[in-house]
């Protein structure tokens, strides 16, 4: 096999800039599923050794002011491990420098030190001590986004007090590797933090000495969730239980966990796309290799060399492209998933975020190159192998140049002759020319699906914050206000507009399915926070029944007109049988609404609000914020341009690093099959371009003749490769939505005028460095070749 193995070396040298770029094309793909897959091991990995050591809980549920005494019963749950008690309370803060007040989460430390669940890691400075009083552990995120140190003050409002808090250290917890404020669908660490407190200043500070009112649970190995869930709620419903729920379920572990799905997603899809390419493009490559060698393997047959050896020779020639782009794309994977990891560790916070690389995915990285590339090529392997020696000693028939239907449909001579070899020469290869423009659309899809997810997001920002929510300003009240706070709040010098809310933690069941969702009442005539339809129109609140948004109502499985049970997990905790009355649209959670006067009456209650959205004045905003810092009852207050500007922060700047993969991957991808495309041509037509320069054709007008039908191909590959990538994108969407967000199906038009200028460029960049080859055509050389 000496001699065969100098002939493959020799067939790379000549075929290196083809070589090249089919394998830039297999290491794009590779490149993709190495970094998908080394960043959701990173993940996993990370995520599981942290929830493993800091003892993150199972199961979760707050109630209201329960005894000290019950926690023995707790623990005689069947399949609970360990039990956890604490205090946790929501209170503004007054932090320096900032105008507008901030939210914190305070959390109660036992005197031990830690929490039996939920630990803290203490990156920066010391945990509290039990024997001094207004000591304050920072989560990270928040202390990073203000630049707070150990030893620095913070003033709180709890309990209607302000009191000082002394910061002694920066610290994580698996319970909020990401920091989300309830009740919103985006991070903002500068406006919401997690503190952990004194378990004895809690206790003072709201008079729960002996008592709790928030509980985690850690379940012994193979314990049912649901049955240890309906337990616990039955024995905490006498204090006020709004329901426990798994570990599924809270908020922090739901964000980690539909990253991890998205990442499993796009290291099938996108790997798919780049090797069905690059399989194209060895199969083409391949061809035309063995049609210009059919004098070689008719030599080698007559000297002896067998079938299996020459189809070995030529799987030989596939594998070395295919290895060396394996290789390459692994390389890349291994730097871009480090890159990536780099850009996670800034979003969720662990304790070390460092990129553990997947050997497993580089085994199958090996396996699907290969499977693909020998899959792709077989069939052109086959015929070198079936092809008799008699039969390649003589050159291949030369292929008809009768008048094409499109010549023949147009008057005589209306064509010039470059044209009509290029009309004849695509109509004579139809299936050919279409997998030629299947390649080049196939760049312009993967250009449209690595822009789809700004386009998407930015969709959702603008229906989330512009169409459905005109609110500045989202308050909630600590306990339900009565209509005397409403007031209160809807006069404050600065607000032009308000409109209160009534929010109750509920059930929802129907048939075999359930979920646990907050339902909020709404004014039926809503101007701040309104409900649309999947057009964008404001869907009236009716005055009976509940309404649902899509994804809830695909959750439970119903429709409207069906009925369903509400059980509701606070207060009496009335059971309701309800109809519902409309769907409307919405991309995050899971969320139901209601007629807001017919929620007072299904509550036995009087006209209360559990928060208010407030359109306020940029004038007088400060005052507003001063305002609601001297209410002892608002809990919390909500930002909306603070929640978009977060956004831009966090989630858009991991898109637009995302973004910036595909868009080289797609010009890989186009680089390459233009390329391929146009080299084969010329190799084809090599004695046809040079018998028209020799007979008096111009270099400009032979050019046309090559560059002609690549031009053709790219016009006809665009268009068809906007609905490739709108089809791939529907699929990425179908694939990315989860229960905590969806991703709507929208591509803006410059995201599909992008895609097309990328692939012209490529095609320009393409044919000038063939055009150079053209013009070196060696005529004297080429005319020798045999008939």
């Amino acid at each position: 096999m000496l001699k065969l193995d100098r002939k493959l070396f020799r067939d790379l040298v000549h075929l290196r800039g083809q070589a090249t770029a089919i394998g830039l094309v297999i290491a794009a793909g590779v490149a993709t599923f190495v970094m998908s897959m080394c960043a959701y091991r990173s993940l996993e990995t990370t995520r599981a050794r942290f929830y493993d050591e800091y003892l993150f809980a199972d199961v979760f549920s707050s109630t209201g002011r329960s005894p000290n005494a019950i926690i023995p019963r707790l623990k005689e749950i069947p399949g609970v491990a360990a039990v956890d008690t604490r205090l946790v309370y929501d209170v503004l803060l007054d932090v320096p420098g900032m105008s507008e007040p901030a939210t914190a989460r305070l959390i109660s430390i036992p005197d031990s030190g830690q929490s039996r669940l939920n630990q803290v890691y203490i990156g920066r400075g010391r945990m509290l001590n039990p024997l001094r009083t207004g000591e304050v552990v920072v989560s990270e995120v928040f202390a990073d986004a203000h630049g707070f140190v150990p030893g620095d003050q913070l003033r709180a409002i709890v309990n209607g007090k302000i009191q000082e808090m002394s910061i002694v250290g920066i610290a994580l917890s698996p319970e909020y590797v990401i920091q989300v404020q309830p009740g919103s669908i985006l991070p903002d660490d500068k406006r919401f933090g997690i503190l952990w407190v004194s378990q004895n200043d809690l206790e003072a500070a709201f008079d729960m000495a002996g008592a709790f009112n928030s509980l985690s649970l850690r379940l012994a190995y193979g314990s049912q969730v649901e049955e240890t869930i309906e337990v616990l709620d039955r024995l905490l419903k006498p204090y006020g239980s709004v329901g426990a729920y798994s570990r599924d379920e809270q908020i922090s572990h739901q964000y980690l966990s539909d990253e991890l799905t998205q990442l499993r997603g796009m290291a099938v899809m996108a790997p798919a796309i780049f090797l069905g390419v690059a399989a194209f493009l060895l199969n083409v490559a391949i061809s035309r290799i063995i049609t210009q060698q059919r004098e070689q393997i008719a030599t080698l047959k007559a000297f002896g060399y067998s079938n299996f050896e020459i189809g070995a020779h030529y799987f030989n020639l596939v594998l070395v492209i295919v290895m060396l782009g394996t290789v390459v794309g692994i390389i890349v994977g291994f730097v871009l998933g480090d890159s990536m990891v780099g850009a996670y560790d800034a979003f969720y916070k662990f304790p070390s975020l460092d990129l553990v690389p997947d050997w497993f995915a580089v085994a199958i990285a090996f396996l699907m190159t290969t499977t693909a590339s020998l899959v792709g090529t077989f069939f052109a392997v086959r015929s070198a192998v079936l092809l008799p020696p008699a039969e390649a000693m003589r050159p291949e028939p030369p292929p008809s140049y009768q008048p094409s239907l499109i010549e023949r449909m147009l008057p005589a001579k209306t064509l010039p002759p470059e044209v009509r070899m290029v009309v004849r020469n695509i109509t004579r290869r139809p299936i050919k020319a279409s997998l030629s423009v299947l390649g080049i659309s196939m760049a312009v899809a993967v250009m449209i699906l690595g822009n789809f997810s700004l386009d998407a997001m930015n969709y959702m920002m603008y229906f989330q914050f512009e169409l459905a929510q005109r609110q500045d300003l989202t308050v909630t009240f600590v306990e339900p206000a009565t209509e005397s706070v409403m007031y209160e709040v809807q006069d404050l010098d600065g607000v032009l507009a308000s409109e209160t809310t009534r929010s109750i933690p509920t059930r929802i069941k129907f048939q075999n399915r359930s979920r646990r969702v907050g339902i909020m009442g709404v004014e039926p005539d809503a101007k701040l926070f309104r409900l649309l339809d999947a057009d964008e129109n404001p869907v009236r609140v009716p005055d009976f029944g509940i309404m649902l948004n899509t994804k809830l109502a695909e959750l439970l499985g119903v429709e409207i007109g069906d009925l369903i049970v509400v059980e509701v997990l606070e207060d009496k905790r009335p059971t309701l049988t309800m109809k519902v009355a409309a769907l409307v649209e919405e991309y995050a959670g899971g969320n139901a609404y209601m007629n807001k006067q017919r929620l007072h009456e299904a509550l036995f209650e009087s006209n209360v609000a559990s928060g208010a959205f407030l359109k306020v004045d940029p004038n007088r905003i400060d005052t507003v914020f001063a305002e609601l810092e001297r209410r002892p009852g608002v809990g919390s207050v909500s930002i909306k341009d603070a929640a978009m500007k977060s956004f831009e922060k966090t989630v858009a700047e991991n898109i637009m690093v995302m973004r910036s993969f595909i868009i080289v991957f797609a010009g890989v991808i186009a680089i390459g099959v233009v390329y391929n495309t146009a080299r084969i041509s010329l190799s084809e037509r090599s004695r046809d371009l040079a018998t028209m320069r020799v007979v008096g054709f111009t270099n400009s007008e032979v050019s046309t003749v090559l560059l002609g039908e690549i031009a053709a191909f790219t016009i006809a590959a665009i268009p068809l490769g906007w609905l490739i990538g709108y089809a791939l994108a529907g699929a990425m969407a179908a694939g990315l939505d989860t229960d905590n967000y969806r991703i709507p199906l929208v591509i803006e038009r410059g995201t599909f005028v992008l895609a097309g200028l990328v692939v012209v460029a490529s095609t320009v960049l393409s044919a000038w460095v063939v055009q150079r080859r053209v013009a070196r055509l060696d005529l004297i050389g080429v005319l020798k070749t045999r008939e």
